[in-house]
């Protein structure tokens, strides 16, 4: 419990970090949004071409993993449906439950994972995040395309899931490694410091987009996402992983991506496509506090189920 706990304080810390500096108005108000998109479109593709391209992966069974997410995915999915009548909210407001049920915060997961597990940890959760967001966003599209009828076609879907920079770099990555090319030497040192920046300037990132002020709204949406994201999802991931006898390795950060409070950009998602942006903003603002508890508190959990077995 202790060293769980002592791995995963600093990540929470620098997110409450980025909290003061964003309400200190430190450095700026118009760096954070500059800081966020340097982090997603350069230093988080970086991080995830140059440690893909490098470590071993003979020990990830892709097939087995793959599968392993679509269930975890589809579980998620349908307990968002089945609480929908307790929750009250209307179409656009469940479409917000919906992407705090199953949505996951890729630079908390990202940080956690290297924290915890160190590069083997990066190097799975890369695998998880190209496995996963494709999946999600076609997902997400779907329910706002039946709930508000705004989604978008879905050519321009799979158009914004080709471009994504976490995807394109991830599958760079994996790209390199199964050809045997690696990544080259020459650019070594200079994505070494690069991958340096990303995860603590993304936790500093999240902290900033974080709003007190929502909390007060839609307690009842907000209680039942976090239900389900952060307390379901974790055991749906155990029970998973146990079926497809996933690696210990494998199958503990599989654990730690189910047990991840919601996507930032779960906000602008529901902005553009006609879901409920204000409950959105509290379920983002409230799954992320809560998993500085729920995060180790399910970890520990789930050792002692497993220890059981």
């Amino acid at each position: 419990m202790i060293e769980i706990v002592s791995a995963l304080w600093p990540v929470f810390a620098l997110i409450l970090l980025g909290y003061l500096a964003r309400r200190t108005r430190f450095p700026g108000e118009d760096f954070w949004a500059q800081a966020e998109k340097a982090t997603y479109f350069i230093l988080f593709p970086v991080l995830l071409v140059s440690r893909l391209a490098t470590t071993d992966m003979s020990s990830v069974e892709l097939d087995a993993m793959g599968l392993a997410i679509l269930l975890l995915v589809l579980a998620g999915s349908v307990a968002a449906f089945i609480v929908r009548p307790f929750t009250l909210a209307d179409a656009a407001g469940f479409t917000s439950i919906y992407q705090g049920a199953v949505r996951f915060n890729v630079y908390v997961g990202l940080a956690a994972s290297a924290t915890l597990y160190g590069e083997v940890g990066v190097v799975i959760g890369a695998v998880i995040m190209a496995l996963m967001i494709p999946l999600l966003n076609l997902l997400c599209v779907l329910v706002f395309s039946v709930f508000t009828h705004k989604a978008g076609s879905l050519s321009s879907v799979l158009l914004a899931i080709v471009k994504n920079p976490l995807i394109v770099g991830s599958l760079l990555g994996l790209v390199l490694n199964q050809t045997g090319i690696g990544f080259p030497s020459l650019l070594t040192p200079i994505a070494e410091l690069l991958a340096g920046m990303a995860l603590p300037l993304g936790l500093l990132s999240v902290g900033a987009g974080l709003s007190f002020k929502v909390l007060f709204k839609s307690q009842r949406e907000l209680a039942w996402a976090s239900f389900i994201k952060l307390v379901l999802m974790p055991l749906f991931a155990f029970l998973i992983c146990a079926l497809f006898a996933l690696e210990e390795g494998v199958a503990e950060v599989v654990l730690l991506y189910a047990a991840l409070p919601t996507a930032t950009s779960s906000y602008i998602l529901a902005r553009q496509l006609g879901g409920d942006a204000p409950m959105m903003a509290a379920i983002v603002t409230g799954q992320t506090l809560l998993s500085m508890i729920s995060i180790p508190i399910m970890l520990i959990l789930i050792n002692f189920l497993r220890n059981l077995l």
